[in-house]
């Protein structure tokens, strides 16, 4: 699969070019989100124009929008340079750093760095971050009630290409896409330190038709098990994701659901992950707790996988391949736990070969409960606990 490329590059005779103009010290933070703001004005009033944050530069810029509302299509944000955070907690008001809303056609591409700089978010609330908080601190918890921030958001968009960056230190998730239509992710590295809590690397909701490949994510777990961060977390409203070649180290692997909020109810379909490798991760793949029905036409090619959340009501598997699955494992290699009142149905397994990490270890064998489906080929270890599927 070739990597995402900027339409503008085939009209190039026509493109052009609005550049961030000045370096931005940490005693301007007003002039620099001016400086941006200014710029995509002036790139969103010509189709397929670039908007270039040069190389060798650091641009200190804080929670910014880039609205499409009054933009034309195709535009690009050439990132060659860094855009650092602020790290007063003060100068933040929203739940996200960087934001794209609601354009057609924008493509974010270039060798340069977002970084979050978001130890001082890890410092002051780990205990927020670990619960995945989503409103502001109490008065009790901090004078001045500063809210947790992610760092590059999309909203609303389609057409959306992200290429080559890199995005690190995020004070919570990394790359966002919510409520997105043709997103197209390749190339990319996000990073982040073993003291950041719930850090995941790509987040998706409510977002369709979307292709993330040949990415490195290095979401480093905590030495705590509440914290840790997902690799790529596909939640409500998701469907059609093609994930292809990507590395992921160490984390908590390729996660599906973790819905459930309030008794809300929640659809995930047609979810393919493929030639993508796992190492040192706390989970392969799961599928976890919530309100959740994830639906026919899921694939889960060559992987280490685990699926958790052993709920007696509201959960609806069904339809998931899982295949061509190397590996090793340290403690458990299948972990299926089902719904009593809505089994797991139409789970297929195929060439799946998962070892000890250790022969001096006691490991514990598969385990399925409420798991109806069919083993296509003989596995390893051997997965007897799977039932013949109730719909055959």
């Amino acid at each position: 699969m070739e990597n995402a490329t900027c339409n503008a590059r085939s009209q190039e005779s026509n493109i052009e070019n609005f550049y961030v103009f000045n370096t931005i010290s940490v005693a301007t933070l007003s002039l620099s989100w001016q400086a941006f703001e200014a710029t995509w004005i002036e790139a969103c009033k010509v189709e397929g124009s670039i908007m270039m944050v040069p190389s060798d530069y650091d641009f200190l810029v804080g929670p910014i929008s880039f609205s499409g509302s009054h933009c034309e299509k195709n535009i690009v944000f050439q990132l060659d340079g860094r855009i650092i955070a602020p790290t007063n907690p003060k100068v933040w008001g929203v739940l996200q750093w960087l934001e794209f809303s609601k354009i057609n056609g924008i493509c974010v591409e270039g060798k340069g760095i977002i970084d979050g700089q978001g130890s001082v978010w890890w410092k002051i609330a780990p205990f927020l971050l670990i619960e995945e908080y989503e409103g502001d601190y109490s008065e009790e918890q901090d004078d001045y009630a500063p809210k947790i921030a992610l760092a590059l958001k999309f909203y609303g968009s389609s057409n959306v290409v992200v290429t080559g960056i890199t995005i690190q230190n995020s004070p919570k998730a990394h790359l966002k896409f919510d409520n997105c239509v043709a997103v197209q992710v390749s190339g990319i590295t996000v990073s982040s330190p073993g003291d950041s809590p719930n850090t995941d690397g790509i987040h998706l909701q409510n977002s369709q038709n979307v292709v993330i490949n040949s990415s490195h994510i290095a979401c480093v777990k905590t030495v705590t098990h509440y914290a840790g961060d997902d690799c790529i977390s596909i939640q409500t409203g998701s469907s059609a994701v093609f994930i292809h070649d990507v590395h992921c180290v160490p984390g908590h692997g390729f996660s599906i659901g973790g819905l459930g909020k309030d008794n809300t109810k929640a659809c995930v379909s047609n979810i393919t992950v493929e030639d993508s490798t796992l190492q040192n991760t706390m989970t392969g793949v799961r599928i976890m707790e919530g309100r959740l029905r994830v639906s026919s036409g899921n694939h889960i090619n060559s992987i280490v996988t685990r699926k958790c959340g052993n709920h007696t009501s509201a959960v609806a598997i069904s339809g998931v391949s899982y295949q061509s699955i190397k590996g090793t494992y340290s403690y458990k290699p299948v972990h299926f736990a089902c719904s009593d009142s809505v089994p797991c149905t139409g789970v297929s397994l195929a060439d799946i070969e998962l070892k000890p990490s250790s022969e001096k270890k006691h490991f514990y064998g598969p385990y399925c409960w409420e798991t109806y489906g069919e083993l296509r080929t003989n596995t390893t270890p051997p997965i007897d606990c799977i039932q013949p599927d109730k719909r055959i």
